[in-house]
C-alpha cells in the first residue's frame, strides 16, 4: 500500500452528499474498475442525472482522487499513530495489522480499488502520492519485521521481504470478500489473522 495529499474539488454540495455521492462511485469503480466506468453509471447508480453530477464534481478522477486520497490520509493517521507508539516488534505488527482490518471495514470499496488500480494510476501526476504511499508502507513493515529478527522476536531466518509481501497480500486482499457489519468484527477477524501468521495452525508437541 498503502502519504497522501489535500485535494480541491467543486465543493457545491453539503459534506454528507458529497460522502454518499463518492461512495457510491467507490462501489461502481470497485465492481467494475476505473476506465469501463462512466460518470453515467455512477449518476445512474446515484439517482440522478449525468450533468447533475458535474455540479459537485467535476470529472470522475476528481472522485477517484478524492476517494483514495481520503482513504490513504485516514490510514496513515492510524499506521503513524501505531508507529510513534514506541511498541515492541511483534505489537507494532499486530497494532498494524489491526488497524488495516479497521481501514477495510470503513473503506473496503477505496481498498479494492487501490488494490486493483494503483500501479497503473501512479504513473500519472495526479496521483503520484500513491507512489510516495507505497514506498512508505513498505518502509514502515520492513522496518518493523528487521527490527523483531533484530531483536530476537521474529526467526532469524525469515525472508523479511518475502515476509513481508506475504503479510501484506494475506491482510489486504480481504477487501475482496470482506462486508461490514458481518459475524465478525475487524478486531476478531485481526485476531485470527495474527494467530495465523505468528503462531501458525498446526497444534504444537
Amino acid at each position: 500500500m498503502p502519504a497522501a495529499k489535500k485535494k480541491t474539488t467543486t465543493a457545491n454540495a453539503s459534506p454528507e452528499r458529497r460522502r454518499e455521492l463518492l461512495n457510491t462511485a467507490a462501489e461502481v469503480f470497485a465492481a467494475h474498475g476505473y476506465n469501463a466506468t462512466t460518470v453515467r453509471r455512477i449518476a445512474d447508480e446515484a439517482g440522478m442525472l449525468a450533468g447533475s453530477l458535474y455540479y459537485h464534481f467535476d470529472s470522475k478522477e476528481s472522485m477517484l482522487d478524492e476517494i483514495l486520497s481520503s482513504f490513504l490520509t485516514e490510514l496513515w493517521d492510524g499506521y503513524d499513530a501505531v508507529l510513534a507508539a514506541g511498541l515492541g516488534p511483534r505489537e507494532t505488527i499486530e497494532a498494524l495489522v489491526t488497524e488495516s482490518f479497521r481501514e477495510i471495514d470503513r473503506h473496503r470499496a477505496a481498498v479494492a480499488i487501490y488494490q486493483k488500480e494503483s500501479k497503473h494510476l501512479a504513473t500519472q501526476p495526479r496521483f503520484g502520492y500513491l507512489g510516495d504511499s507505497q514506498q512508505k508502507f513498505e518502509k514502515a513493515w520492513l522496518g518493523t519485521l528487521e527490527r523483531g529478527v533484530a531483536d530476537g522476536i521474529f526467526r532469524a531466518d525469515l525472508d523479511i521481504r518475502l515476509t513481508y509481501r506475504f503479510v501484506r497480500d494475506t491482510v489486504w486482499v480481504a477487501a475482496s470478500w470482506y462486508r461490514p457489519g458481518g459475524q465478525h468484527s475487524p478486531e476478531e477477524i485481526a485476531r485470527q489473522y495474527l494467530s495465523m501468521v505468528l503462531d501458525g495452525i498446526a497444534v504444537r508437541v
